[in-house]
Order: structure tokens, then sequence, then C-alpha cells
């Protein structure tokens, strides 16, 4: 796994983005992926859910986040560059234990999808997958 020290030194030279758009956490969904117009759809669905979003294209930029906010909810993509979402997963247990995590990757591997599940994902999604079944899982986590 990466040192968040060193790599967000080089955070800003990779182009990596945040979007907070709540401030104080509470039924905040953070959204995780390195496809940008994924990312950007998802956005539009899970704030038309009623939710408040932030989205980060890069693992560092939203582990870096939990330095200043509470992440209730996190969508994770599981195949990004630099860290895997599994990896992204064992930062939050060690970081965040009361973050529910929902996986979704565009390869189904069973198991990858197993692990995600045993280490306390809530549920893991394979892409493509209907907008209805994303919003069940987060108004699921949400409710705890």
């Amino acid at each position: 796994m990466p040192d968040l020290d060193f790599s967000l030194k080089h955070l800003q030279e990779s182009g990596a983005q945040a979007s907070p758009l709540q401030v104080d956490g509470r039924n905040s969904i953070w959204l995780l992926d390195d496809d940008a117009t994924l990312l950007r759809a998802l956005g539009r669905l899970v704030k038309a859910a009623g939710f408040s979003v932030e989205k980060f294209n890069h693992p560092i930029a939203f582990l870096s986040r939990l330095k200043q906010a509470i992440c209730q909810v996190a969508v994770i993509d599981v195949w990004m560059p630099v860290m895997n979402g599994l990896e992204v997963q064992a930062c939050l247990i060690e970081n965040s234990p009361a973050t529910r995590i929902i996986f979704m990757s565009g390869r189904d591997d069973p198991l990858v999808r197993q692990t995600a599940l045993d280490a306390g994902a809530l549920g893991f999604l394979a892409k493509p997958f209907e907008d209805e079944a994303l919003v069940q899982l987060i108004h699921k986590a949400v409710a705890g």
C-alpha cells in the first residue's frame, strides 16, 4: 500500500480531484472511481436520491479527505491505478471503521467479490448495474 504522505505530495501533479458538496458528512455518500464519466453520472444519481455527494477520482484524494470529514457510506470501484478498491477498504477499516462500503466493478471476479464481502462490504455491484440497485444499497447502508 502506498505511503499516504508521500502520495499526497504528488497528488496535485496527477490531476486527482475531490468535489465535496457537504461539510458535516451526515448522509454524505462518497464516490470513488477513476472513470470521470461514470463518476459524474453516479454523482447525479445519488444526489437525485436525496443524498449529499463527495466525488473522488483518485484513492489518495479519497483517503486524505478522512482527515477532515466522516465518511458514512463509500461507493468504491475495485480496479483503479495506484490502489485498488480492496486496498482502500483496508485503509477504511483501519481509519474509519464505521464507514459502510459498497463496491462496484466492471470485472465481476468471484474471488474479489468474496474477499470484499468477507472484509465487511455491504454490497458488490457488477457494472453495468441498475440505478435502483445502487440506490437501495445506499439506503440500506445509511439505515445501518
